[in-house]
């Protein structure tokens, strides 16, 4: 509102400077009085106004004697009079039998016209930008079929192989997916190719994001992070639209990391709704997605990774061998694989001397990575609470 009323105020503003009248020096009655005396030299005819200069004789019964011997002296010509034009027929015949010179003025109005109407114009759409702007940074038209992926340049992700635990067997299989990016030559002499897809499979919390963050930042390439809902929009083939830009901005920045959470939102098998056919926008997001990994070659150096823990929706020719040819499967952590990631989840955590690590994770059966982490963190909370120095095996109970 306030915004709003500011540019109000600066529109009238702007008009009543290109509008504000001439100020006006001599009254009509006044200038009749002299052009009958024979006192006025000469006129200039205006829309809305009269401008003219005295005589001699008119301007020393004006300004004396005394003041005309001043301005002849400066070398300025004859100060003139500006008065509002009053409608008088008789004035035309009046100036000519007084033998006064006058001109007729049409004023050339077009550069207040065009900054009265289109000035305000452009500080109301600049104003409706800037608040549409303020209220989201991604409205806007233009943005619409742009992608919405988070860019992570070389190893600002702050996570590494080294924060992953318990997961060993889809680690070493994500190795070589690094050791690709750096090393691309060392596959290519032989001809073999790198896998275009790899798919990322497993319950919720054991490690999918964590995962692909750590493989982006030991390779250290761009990587783009977004999810399978950041492609839905309520209008039609917005979906497609920032599948392709999504595309040209990884293979602009090759090599790079292509990372689709939650692709199941995006991928989920065509047929499934009935009634709405080919004409979806879902799937005609998941047919430009199809398309695209077809259509770009991994020597360029861009790999896809998506996680979803939810496979058996996929679409069939999402998964068929030129796409995801990989699936990694992200199993519940063993015994072992709970104290390593036990182990990573306390490093900066105040632990009582003593306390045994793999009792806390032979109590815990079941727990993915997700939970160990919240379990550490309560058991802080907890002691804490209790005014402890230390976080011992009764926090963790």
């Amino acid at each position: 509102m306030w915004y709003a009323l500011l540019a109000m105020l600066a529109v009238f503003g702007i008009q009543a400077v290109l509008w504000a009248p001439h100020p006006e020096t001599l009254s009509y009655s006044e200038f009749k009085a002299l052009l009958r005396a024979g006192k006025v030299s000469e006129l200039g005819l205006h829309k809305d106004t009269i401008e003219g200069t005295l005589s001699t004789t008119g301007l020393e019964g004006i300004l004396g004697k005394a003041k005309i011997e001043e301005i002849k002296k400066s070398g300025k010509g004859a100060p003139g009079f500006v008065m509002t034009r009053v409608e008088d027929p008789g004035l035309v015949p009046e100036l000519e039998a007084a033998h006064i010179r006058f001109t007729g003025h049409v004023a050339n109005t077009w550069l207040s016209t065009l900054l009265s109407w289109i000035l305000p114009s452009v500080i109301f759409v600049g104003l409706w930008m800037f608040v549409m702007k303020r209220m989201n940074p991604q409205s806007g038209l233009m943005s619409l079929g742009k992608s919405r992926a988070k860019v992570y340049v070389e190893d600002q992700t702050g996570i590494s192989f080294d924060d992953i635990a318990g997961i060993d067997e889809a680690r070493g299989e994500l190795m070589e997916i690094v050791d690709f990016l750096k090393n691309p030559e060392r596959y290519r002499r032989l001809g073999g190719k790198i896998p275009k897809g790899v798919l990322l499979v497993g319950a919720p919390g054991t490690g999918k994001t964590l995962l692909a963050k750590a493989v982006a930042g030991e390779a250290g390439v761009p990587f783009f992070s977004l999810t399978g809902s950041d492609f839905v929009e309520m209008f039609v083939g917005v979906g497609a639209a920032r599948v392709r830009d999504l595309f040209v901005q990884a293979q602009a920045k090759s090599p790079s990391i292509v990372f689709i959470d939650e692709l199941d939102a995006v991928g989920k098998a065509r047929g499934i709704s009935p009634g709405f056919g080919g004409h979806n926008e879902h799937e005609q997001t998941l047919n430009q997605l199809l398309a695209e990994l077809d259509g770009f070659d991994t020597q360029a150096g861009v790999i896809i990774l998506g996680a979803t823990n939810r496979p058996e929706i996929l679409d069939p020719a999402l998964l068929r061998p030129g796409r995801f040819d990989r699936q990694v499967v992200i199993d519940r952590p063993d015994l072992k694989g709970r104290e390593k990631i036990l182990q990573v989840h306390t490093r900066k955590v105040t632990l009582a001397p003593g306390l045994d690590l793999s009792v806390i994770a032979a109590r815990t059966p079941g727990f993915v990575g997700a939970d160990l982490a919240n379990l550490v963190n309560e058991a802080a909370l907890h002691a804490a609470r209790e005014g402890k120095e230390a976080v011992d095996l009764a926090d963790f109970d």
